[in-house]
């Protein structure tokens, strides 16, 4: 009897949540309309008390209500969403990409917006009251009414679940806060996808992804351990009714830095899992565009500008600016993975390697050949100098590395909530963080500790270097004109010989990799350009050796063949 269209969609096909609100089937849009529905289909020896309207159980232990772990990474995600906004990313990215994903994925999972899973057991505190004591299974909530936009004070969900008296669901306020922690945590380990903290990040850089926007994942992981993103103890910020203990701190409690691989993987899994389109094309106007990303790492690492006409080539001579082989579809495994901010690294390394050899003798020479030249260029801008470049590299390397090194150590993991594992130890626990306090507090006045200042706002670069600068220490403007030639019209290489990082690659299924790197096998200048890409991108440098060995193999496809 409700013919009204949906505001999203605009289609007439509504269900009713187990609290009563209308949804919509096709885009699984939940209304403020409710509808009064009387169960039948409760369990036996049991009756209904009330219905409330999706209305919770508001009475806890400690006053917290019941919640269930698919809500806390949801607060987790809309946190996460907020923060990338504030950044200056799209609004649209949090109410319309990110939520849908979000749905898809507790649809898919069978955790919202779909029938409920026949004999799954959810340890659940009853909501309907039992008139004899009896054994029985809850059963899973139809429906999630999850909102991304929703204030912290209204996690509410549309559901009303069966009692149940065993042995097994009361403890279960004991050994976690949310009605699923323990059960979330017994789940069998093969199981696909089960929602982990690195995967919200997987979720926000899909998100990212689909709007095309200029950020990188190492730029999201950059920012998230710089604290501009919540990730890290970001369980402090959920609402005091949503109690956290126990098993729900395994979920939730951090203590580890999140990992480009692991996060990468998961973007692959999720957007296979969810059945995702194809998503939209790479184009060269794209931030995410090996010409562009080329550009803003050649910037960064303090390269002349002039390297960019050959990061260019390289990229049109391999094909890998197509945005056939840029833009992700999920499921094809026909197509090799693209870790654009890796890949445009990469190129860079090609590109050093193809005019200066890194060989750790060709470069030197090439460099005194240019100083030798700067001394009679009287005209123009000067020529590129690699030693006078590795100089000032290394010395602001060396100084930002160890900055990064000591603000690592010095984190402390503990978040400033104090957390507890059973409701018995929590008075033990409160009193013991208030005396710590205290003791800071009165030590940071006999020492006369000053606070550290607050963090400067988050930047795309991590290095930033000006041609105003009169110590010479710019070298965007630098020419390339003292280590080329003119050669049938183009600009050439003096030097003609390149070594290749592996003249065949592994097989990825077997060794789990395309190449192995180790330092002590490869020359130190190439190493040192390796070291430096993979301080921007926070990386390991075998990431980047992998993919420098892939782009070689293209680049020289023709003549590995023939030999």
């Amino acid at each position: 009897d409700f013919n009204e269209r949906c505001a999203q969609c605009s289609e007439v096909n509504w269900g009713l949540t187990d609290g009563g609100r209308f949804y919509c089937r096709s885009c699984h849009n939940v209304t403020e309309r409710t509808r009064e529905v009387v169960r039948t289909d409760c369990l036996s020896n049991t009756r209904i008390q009330t219905i409330s309207k999706g209305l919770r159980k508001q009475e806890k232990i400690d006053g917290g209500c019941e919640w269930y772990v698919c809500e806390g990474f949801q607060l987790v995600l809309k946190k996460q969403a907020e923060a990338l906004e504030a950044l200056g990313v799209c609004p649209q990215m949090k109410d319309e990409i990110l939520c849908n994903f979000w749905r898809r994925y507790l649809q898919k999972s069978k955790q919202a917006y779909c029938n409920r899973p026949a004999g799954e057991t959810v340890k659940a505190l009853s909501v309907c009251d039992s008139s004899t004591d009896v054994d029985s299974e809850p059963e899973r909530p139809s429906l999630l009414h999850l909102s991304l936009s929703e204030s912290e004070g209204d996690l509410q969900t549309d559901c009303s679940f069966a009692s149940s008296t065993s042995r097994v669901s009361e403890s279960t306020s004991v050994c976690s806060g949310s009605v699923d922690g323990s059960l979330y945590l017994m789940k069998n380990q093969k199981e696909k996808l089960r929602m982990t903290m690195p995967m919200t990040l997987s979720f926000c850089y899909m998100a990212l992804l689909w709007l095309r926007e200029p950020m990188t994942l190492s730029d999201l992981l950059r920012f998230v351990v710089e604290g501009h993103i919540p990730y890290l103890n970001v369980f402090q910020h959920f609402p005091e009714k949503m109690k956290l203990c126990g098993l729900d701190l395994k979920i939730f409690c951090v203590e580890s830095w999140p990992v480009y691989e692991e996060v990468y993987s998961k973007i692959l899994e999720l957007a296979a899992f969810l059945d995702l389109p194809r998503f939209p094309d790479i184009t060269d106007s794209c931030f995410l565009h090996p010409d562009i990303l080329c550009m803003k790492y050649l910037m960064e690492a303090n390269l002349p500008d002039e390297l960019h006409n050959w990061t260019c080539r390289v990229v049109k001579k391999i094909c890998i600016g197509e945005a056939d082989f840029l833009t992700l579809v999920p499921g094809n495994m026909s197509t090799r993975n693209v870790k654009y901010d890796i890949i445009a690294a990469a190129v860079i390394v090609v590109v050093l390697k193809l005019l200066f050899l890194l060989d750790d003798h060709y470069e030197w020479l090439l460099s005194d050949f240019a100083a030798e030249r700067n001394k009679n260029n009287k005209e123009g801008g000067p020529y590129f100098e690699f030693k006078k470049w590795y100089k000032v590299i290394k010395c602001c390397l060396d100084v930002e590395q160890k900055k990064l090194d000591e603000e690592r150590a010095k984190y402390l993991w503990r978040c400033e909530k104090p957390l507890f594992y059973s409701a018995e130890k929590k008075s033990k626990v409160l009193k013991r963080r208030q005396m710590v306090v205290n003791l800071q507090n009165q030590f940071g006045k006999l020492s006369g500790s000053v606070r550290p200042a607050e963090k400067p706002n988050p930047s795309s670069f991590q290095l930033s270097w000006s041609e105003e600068n009169t110590d010479g220490s710019c070298f965007h403007g630098h020419s390339l004109k003292g280590i080329l030639q003119e050669k049938c019209g183009l600009l050439t290489a003096l030097n003609p010989d390149y070594w290749l990082c592996t003249v065949k690659l592994c097989n990825e299924k077997l060794c789990g990799r395309l190449a192995h790197y180790r330092e002590v096998d490869f020359p130190q200048s190439y190493h040192f350009v390796l070291r430096l890409f993979s301080f921007l991108l926070r990386i390991q440098p075998s990431y980047i050796h992998e993919e420098v060995c892939v782009i070689e193999h293209k680049l020289f496809n023709k003549k590995l063949c023939k030999k």
